[in-house]
């Protein structure tokens, strides 16, 4: 049974896919597609010679990334005009700000929800204006809602109720309950304004948020993409500047993310061929290979495989965000409520 190792290969050289038949190339495509690496693939892809019905698919890729694009920034946009009378940083995170600065990462990248992250102190402000602006809750349940703002690193999500557009504003990187606590007032202070008014994280800080929500917070569900961030995050700017890794070091300490650096640098290098020759990232791990086995949990057809170790990662981003008997509570109430 194939894994997703034919995608991180494509990807990693895309010459390999030239010897590739029919069955690859569906597999390829499928595998691509669950893991919404599509756009970015078709982009590696271009000046291979593919066959001639895999050349439409790709370029319908293309074209949904780049419409996808235009659509993140115009959100981008609007939240920012809704926001403009606060007069605070709005900070764009994730998709969204790979595209507004024109970062290598959001080439052909997939964007959903719009992220943005803003001082705690103005939170309740923040929600209000986006309120005025026509954005709804999605959560009207009174336990959820109390459980983003108590816990969570971030307000209940909101829809705008004409574009059907999410948007989640952040106060911080991980939920106040996790484990490492990054420092959110270092990253609004460090982050970089844009032409548009609007700010995105320092080069280090950007990078440190996508390792926090890989391997400090989430099931790793989707971790091919945010891996393939990480590394072409850390080839634009460690090539930008040779500083760079001096930087990332003292920030990786500073937010508490050191030891999840480090298991990203080496997964990124293993999988991806990353350059991380001048960071010390460790010897591998035993623990890696469990990564490794749950990132490429898909087969030929793009279902997910490995229900075992998608199981014990999903039990793992629970432990990781909450104490045990909190867990507990949590877990005993969902169940009630359901």
């Amino acid at each position: 049974m194939r894994n997703a190792q034919l995608l991180v290969d494509a990807l990693r050289e895309p010459g390999s896919s030239r010897s590739l038949d029919g069955r690859g190339w569906t597999e390829l495509i499928s595998i691509a597609r669950a893991e919404s690496l599509i756009g970015s693939l078709a982009h590696r892809l271009d000046g291979i010679a593919v066959p001639e019905q895999v050349k439409p698919i790709l370029k319908d890729a293309i074209q949904a990334t780049d419409l996808a694009r235009l659509q993140a920034l115009w959100e981008a946009d609007c939240a920012g005009r809704g926001l403009a009378s606060l007069n605070c940083k709005t900070v764009l995170m994730k998709g969204t700000a790979y595209v507004a600065a024109n970062l290598d990462a959001g080439i052909g990248r997939s964007i959903g929800d719009l992220d943005i992250m803003v001082a705690r102190d103005q939170l309740p402000a923040t929600e209000e204006a986006l309120l005025d602006a026509g954005w709804e809750w999605v959560k009207p349940d009174p336990y959820d809602d109390q459980y983003y703002r108590d816990h969570m690193h971030e307000l209940p999500p909101l829809i705008h109720r004409e574009r059907d557009r999410m948007i989640d504003v952040h106060h911080t990187t991980l939920p106040l309950t996790a484990g490492p606590t990054p420092n959110a007032q270092a990253m609004l202070d460090a982050s970089v304004k844009l032409d548009s008014g609007l700010y995105v994280m320092a080069p280090a800080d950007m990078l440190l948020h996508s390792v926090a929500h890989l391997f400090a917070d989430g099931d790793l569900a989707g971790g091919l993409r945010n891996l393939w961030d990480i590394d072409r995050l850390v080839r634009q700017f460690s090539e930008a500047d040779e500083l760079f890794w001096t930087e990332l070091g003292a920030r990786a300490k500073l937010h508490q993310l050191v030891p999840h650096l480090a298991r990203a640098l080496r997964l990124a290098a293993g999988l991806y061929g990353t350059p991380v020759h001048k960071y010390h990232a460790g010897r591998t791990k035993l623990a890696d290979y469990l990564y490794v086995r749950r990132l490429l949990a898909r087969d030929g057809w793009g279902r997910e495989i490995r229900k075992f170790t998608r199981q014990a990662f999903y039990i793992r981003s629970h432990w990781l965000r909450m104490p045990p008997l909190m867990l507990a509570r949590h877990l005993w109430t969902k169940w009630r409520k359901a």
